[in-house]
């Protein structure tokens, strides 16, 4: 029985290109799956008529003497899985498409692990509103990993070397076919490196790197916020090899404060009021960030939860020359402790002044008062 066309079992045109070719095969390689038909020996067939007419028309040459000759380029076991069988092709054919489904490309291409750039590090640094406000220079001190200078970074002893893996061969990567399909795992064997030591370095202990600590000095900007990110290029792990170093991240926390709360470049702060100021007004000195008293002018009969604004009194906005303001809530704060005499002007002042002194007080009792007679009608 004569063999049916590749270009037919893939259902392309004889000009396809090659990103086309490998379209049709996935989608042709996904119909005809023995995991999506089991049983089907139909199925089973096509998916091996699939594969060899993938396996010859995405590789150049044997693509043209195809186009050339038909199936008699192939004859004689010179096709794929000798004399038409078409299934030997399928490690390099389907394992295309694994590879381009899941990103797992073998050794092929494989980033060397020799030359790669040191890891990024992270360092998380806590400070005061006040050092937020003003800025500082603050010296921190971090653990990082450095090639081992007694083995050269090999990790093997002096006078031994790393021997290429013989599970893997060097590629770091291990293929198991399970049914159908090719899996590609890391080696168990080198742990993906390509290379085993067998006599390991006394001072790495195979590592081929070592931890150090080593001091900075970090320049906190004004203005910083919560959560601020700042990068010292080239202070991270050092590269192998000769690779460029990693960065190490700073990132900033805020430590909580008393007396102030922050929102932006917005400072809130709340202030108790004596009652004779709140009532007859007058002037008092309050805190600001960045350490100095500001003067408030307080207005009479100021109640409590009235906010005023100092302008300029705030957080300065990051790497900008403006500031924000800062926002006084007025706490009003009632008398305690009071002597017999001061008792007794207290109770001389309420029967003097009535309710014309506290007109939100008796404006919500003669509401309450309509409300009770209401309810008894």
């Amino acid at each position: 029985m004569a063999k049916a066309c590749f270009y037919e079992i893939l259902e392309v045109e004889r000009s396809a290109s090659s990103a086309d070719l490998k379209k049709a095969y996935r989608k042709k390689a996904m119909q005809f799956h023995p995991d999506r038909n089991p049983g089907n020996t139909d199925a089973e067939a096509k998916f091996k008529e699939v594969n060899e007419a993938y396996d010859i028309l995405k590789d150049d040459q044997k693509r043209a003497a195809y186009d050339q000759f038909g199936h008699a380029a192939f004859e004689n076991g010179g096709g794929p899985g000798g004399g038409g069988q078409g299934f030997g092709g399928f490690d390099s054919a389907f394992s295309d498409i694994f590879e381009d489904l899941f990103g797992m490309a073998g050794g092929r291409g494989r980033r060397s692990r020799a030359n790669q750039r040191g890891a990024d590090l992270r360092y998380n640094l806590t400070v005061t509103l006040e050092d937020a406000f003003s800025g500082k220079e603050e010296k921190i001190t971090i653990p990082r990993a450095v090639p081992c200078d007694a083995c050269g970074e090999t990790g093997a002893k002096e006078g031994s070397s790393p021997e290429v893996c013989a599970t893997c061969n060097g590629i770091g990567k291990v293929r198991t076919q399970q049914g159908f399909f090719m899996v590609e795992r890391t080696c168990p064997t080198c742990n993906g490196k390509g290379q085993v030591i067998t006599d390991p370095c006394d001072k790495c202990h195979g590592a081929g790197q070592v931890e150090e600590t080593k001091t900075l000095s970090v320049k906190i900007p004004s203005g910083v916020e919560d959560g601020t990110r700042i990068r010292l290029a080239g202070e991270g792990e050092r590269g192998r090899r000769g690779a460029p170093p990693g960065d190490l991240y700073i990132f900033i926390n805020i430590e909580y404060h008393p007396i102030f709360q922050r929102e932006g470049s917005t400072i809130f702060c709340e202030i108790p009021i004596a009652m004779t100021t709140a009532t007859l007004g007058g002037e008092i000195d309050v805190p600001t960030v960045g350490g100095e008293k500001a003067t408030l002018k307080i207005s009479a009969g100021t109640q409590t939860g009235k906010q005023y604004r100092l302008r300029g009194k705030g957080m300065p906005v990051l790497q900008s020359s403006q500031v924000g303001d800062m926002v006084i809530q007025a706490r009003v704060e009632t008398p305690v402790n009071l002597t017999k005499k001061q008792k007794q002007l207290l109770r001389a002042f309420a029967d003097e002044c009535g309710d014309e002194v506290s007109p939100e007080s008796s404006g919500f009792f003669n509401k309450v008062k309509d409300l009770w007679n209401d309810l008894t009608e």
